[in-house]
């Protein structure tokens, strides 16, 4: 407890004596009750405390509370003791204050006139005092009614450097945990000239409120680049002698450093040539730095080095313009690979995951790919093999492909069991992107499944299915492979369901060889029937009753097994309609019905791999950004879901394998194939022959269009078109006249999806956006405008959108509508944020078009020719015929017409 001199409290350190002198819990209690009783009655009794005395029991009181008992009364002594010119007692009142009076109490609006009277007042270590007790509250009561006292105190050039450094703190403080509440006014755009004060601890607290500040607006702030830089150049290209009293360990104020170059990470690299040549210059003298030999070889002084050196690596990577300073920090942190402290070899690895996935710094990352496998397979930290595993998906490409995959294949068998998952859908993303020979990629998924099978899910195996369904060259390897992996005494039961789909389809291309006959590939599934999953066994049924068509010879022996009482009796519901369904289908059908009903599904569509959604899904921080626009033939990120209530014609095939886990409707594309005929999908990999009606009730963007439009994938381009739009504006736009839900736009940073109602002249409109980056999107900002006369035939009340939108995430916004009277015109929406420090800028369509607002009159066939012979008036029929310029499908134009109502 603070003391002055000759103002010691007796009293107190008697009552701490006395407290630690008690011999059990119960005597402590009673000597506490006897003192709050004792305070209680000088509270109450004694109308002439002075002000020592209020502080000797207000810290007896604080004291009691910090044991762990309650303190119900001596507050209002406590905010007396404010009003103090005594450092001592004020001091005790605002300490009382920071923990025990809470942001709600009705007390506050005193302390907070209290603190006012202390801001306005001339002695410094009062206002240090009143900033500490803000700071720790942090109330938004406390954020508005100071709102206008602590930046004034900031700006201000009377307030001493001690002052301005805790106003400085405080005011982040109140940012942070009430952000809406501090009003921005002039002093926002003087405060970056504190990057210029003389005092550095002023700079360094003003570093950290500026980046704040930035985080929110970075356009309002970006004249502090050039201040950072050269605030930053001058403590680079100084000696730890110039800056002593903020050298530590030899190392000129390395937090300042930090903090200024974490803040350049919110803003591309300087337009100024001076500006981003000083920049260049500072990066380089700290790269030149780490090479010299160290001034000490205390840990503190390394500590210090390395973490100006790291956020300086960070910032060479964000700006990505530079390819010798990448390939000279690409370089440094090579040397780091193979250092003895465990830190720096995990902050090396996860560094070079970023620098991998630039243009000018990848190869120089390859050259330590032997450094990696050896830290792969030797370190003994499970976080370092993690980044390891995470730097070598990382700098893999068509060139080093197969050697990565294989090394990660040998790994995988002693890998940890924690990262084995992460590991398989790595492993199954770069054998996909990077196959020149299919039959490698086949290889290594099924080397997968035996290695760690339990780790393997459904997306795999799924996208192994489709590409050996979609590549004939393929599909005679694959069969042959996957009857040699099931004759594995032990087998994975995700084998299984991989043997089971391959040889219902393709057995026959392997019938040939008496070792794989038609009925010894039988034998061997059937061998795996009764130790798998009632799932695995339906898929296996319906594999069955695919070999009926391929080999008419084993007919009876099938049948013999969908009769067994096993199948027809089975208390699993699904196992037993199959059976029974499919032994009818084998019996009554004729040999071309059955033919025809079971003939080889048709290729899949070509769609985006949901593998790669998956593992960002499961650790976003895994998948380096950009990492997967390096080939022209990755695979992308798919579309986020949202509920969609589009009514969708009936699809033309069966889908006989809707059981619980086999079902993928989140996984195989719905659209049409090109030239397929209607199948029958047997083994539940969802059918790729028509669009199936979205399930309502989940909760994200669906990216879906139906029969009435093309089935190309949303516009994905930045580019902007003749009409101020972004590229693909209009397409997009025209999609919506005749259905309420659909993706509106997308690109690599962001979809952009739409859900809507309407009901007479209200509408309704949602719009999702979500981040498909790992990165925060700033600075969030979306406005809608009504061009021409349209805001007087159609009334717009947008809600707010937040500012941020995180990694990953979705946010929505409403938009409610009211149509006056008829327009043509739509209105026009335009997104502005911020990714990486660059401003984006996407202009569209709002999808808001006349015919939403008419409401269909039903009636039936007497009142319609009523209403029909009563429209006699010339003026109220018009007739016109157009020649049509394609075929007409007449579900199509249904379909049109019930979108405008007319049905």
């Amino acid at each position: 407890m603070p003391t002055v001199k000759g103002d010691g409290m007796r009293g107190l350190a008697v009552f701490i004596s006395d407290i630690r002198n008690c011999k059990s819990k119960e005597a402590e209690i009673k000597r506490i009750n006897k003192e709050l009783a004792n305070i209680r009655s000088k509270f109450k009794g004694d109308k002439t405390l002075d002000g020592y005395q209020k502080k000797k029991y207000v810290c007896k009181l604080l004291f009691i509370f910090l044991l762990g008992h309650d303190i119900d009364f001596g507050h209002m002594e406590a905010v007396n003791l404010l009003s103090s010119n005594r450092y001592t007692e004020k001091q005790i009142g605002y300490l009382f204050i920071s923990v025990l009076i809470g942001a709600n109490n009705d007390l506050m609006k005193l302390v907070i006139q209290a603190i006012r009277n202390d801001l306005a007042g001339r002695n410094p270590i009062h206002i240090t005092l009143a900033l500490q007790c803000v700071a720790n509250i942090g109330s938004r009561e406390m954020a508005e009614g100071l709102s206008v006292d602590i930046p004034k105190l900031l700006v201000s050039g009377d307030t001493i450097d001690s002052v301005k450094q805790s106003a400085a703190l405080t005011l982040l403080r109140l940012l942070r945990s009430s952000p809406d509440s501090i009003p921005m006014g002039e002093w926002m755009s003087r405060i970056i000239h504190l990057l210029n004060d003389q005092h550095m601890g002023v700079v360094t607290a003003a570093a950290s409120l500026i980046e704040n500040l930035v985080k929110k607006n970075p356009e309002e702030y970006k004249g502090c680049v050039s201040l950072a830089v050269s605030r930053l150049s001058r403590i680079v290209t100084s000696s730890y002698t110039d800056l002593q009293d903020y050298t530590y360990y030899f190392v000129p104020a390395p937090w300042l450093s930090v903090k200024l170059l974490r803040l350049l990470q919110n803003y591309p690299p300087p337009e100024d040539p001076a500006v981003k040549t000083r920049l260049s210059e500072c990066l380089e003298t700290i790269l030149n730095k780490a090479q010299e030999p160290p001034k000490s070889k205390k840990v503190q002084h390394s500590n210090a080095k390395n973490a100006v050196l790291f956020e300086a690596i960070n910032l060479i990577i964000h700006m990505d313009s530079d390819p010798n300073l990448l390939v000279r920090a690409c370089n440094q942190l090579g040397q780091f690979l193979q250092h003895r402290e465990t830190n720096l070899r995990y902050l090396a690895l996860e560094s070079m995951c970023l620098l991998a996935t630039s243009e000018f710094s990848h190869e120089a990352v390859k050259k330590h790919q032997e450094t990696v496998i050896t830290a792969l397979k030797t370190e003994r930290d499970v976080s370092v093999r993690q980044r390891a595993v995470d730097l070598l998906y990382a700098m893999c490409d068509r060139t080093n492909a197969e050697e990565i995959v294989g090394e990660m294949l040998e790994y995988l068998e002693s890998a940890d069991y924690s990262i084995r998952e992460e590991m398989v859908l790595k492993v199954a993303i770069l054998a996909e992107k990077y196959a020149v020979d299919y039959t490698w990629y086949v290889d290594v998924i099924l080397n997968l499944i035996r290695i760690a099978g339990d780790y393997v899910s459904e997306e795999v195996w799924y996208r192994v299915i489709q590409i050996v369904i979609n590549r004939d060259d393929v599909q005679g390897y694959a069969a042959k492979t996957v009857f040699e992996a099931l004759q594995a005494p032990a087998c994975h039961e995700n084998m299984v369901k991989v043997g089971g789909y391959i040889l219902g389809e393709f057995g026959n291309l392997i019938a040939g060889d008496p070792r794989s006959g038609s009925a010894v590939q039988f034998q061997l599934l059937h061998s795996k029937y009764h130790l798998c999953s009632p799932a695995t066994r339906g898929l296996l049924l319906s594999a069955y009753i695919k070999f009926i068509n391929l080999f008419p010879e084993i007919k009876h022996i099938i049948q013999d097994v969908l009769r067994s009482d096993n199948n027809m009796r089975n208390a699993d519901v699904e196992l037993q309609q199959r059976s029974i369904e499919y032994l009818q289908l084998s019996s009554i059908t004729t040999a071309d019905v059955l033919a025809t009903v079971l003939e080889e599904m048709p290729p899949f569509p070509e769609r985006e791999s949901s593998i790669l959604a998956k593992l960002k899904k499961k650790k976003p921080s895994s998948v380096p950004e950009g990492s997967e626009q390096k080939e022209t033939t990755a695979s992308k990120i798919p579309a986020v879901q949202m509920s969609n209530n589009v009514d969708i014609a009936p699809p033309t095939s069966i889908n006989l394998m809707s059981q619980g886990e086999s079902s993928t409707d989140d996984f195989v594309d719905q659209g049409s194939p090109q030239g397929g005929s209607a199948s029958v999908d047997l083994l539940g990999l969802g059918s790729p022959t028509q669009p199936t009606a979205p399930s309502v009730g989940s909760g994200g963007l669906l990216d879906m269009f139906d029969t009435l439009t093309s089935h190309s994938s949303a516009p994905a381009t930045n580019g902007i078109d003749l009409g101020g739009l972004s590229g693909g504006a209009e397409e997009a736009f025209r999609k919506f006249i005749c259905k309420n839900n659909g993706v509106l736009f997308e690109n690599d940073l962001l979809q952009i999806g739409v859900k809507s109602e309407y009901r007479e002249d209200l509408g309704r409109l949602w719009v999702f956006y979500g981040n498909k980056t790992t990165f925060q999107l700033n600075a969030f900002l979306v406005d809608v405008s009504t061009p021409g006369n349209l805001s007087e035939s159609l009334s717009i009340q947008q809600k707010p959108v937040g500012g941020e939108v995180e990694a990953g995430a979705q946010v929505k916004q409403q938009f409610n509508m009211a149509c006056v009277q008829e327009f043509a015109e739509a209105p026009v929406m335009t997104i502005q944020f911020l990714y990486s420090g660059a401003q984006q800028k996407i202009s569209l369509k709002l999808p808001v078009v006349l015919n939403k607002y008419i409401t269909p009159a039903e009636m039936d066939a007497n009142t319609f020719f009523t209403r029909w012979k009563a429209l006699n008036s010339p003026s109220q029929e018009c007739q016109q015929i157009i020649k049509a310029t394609s075929p007409i499908d007449h579900e199509q134009v249904k379909a049109k017409a019930s979108g405008y109502c007319v049905l």
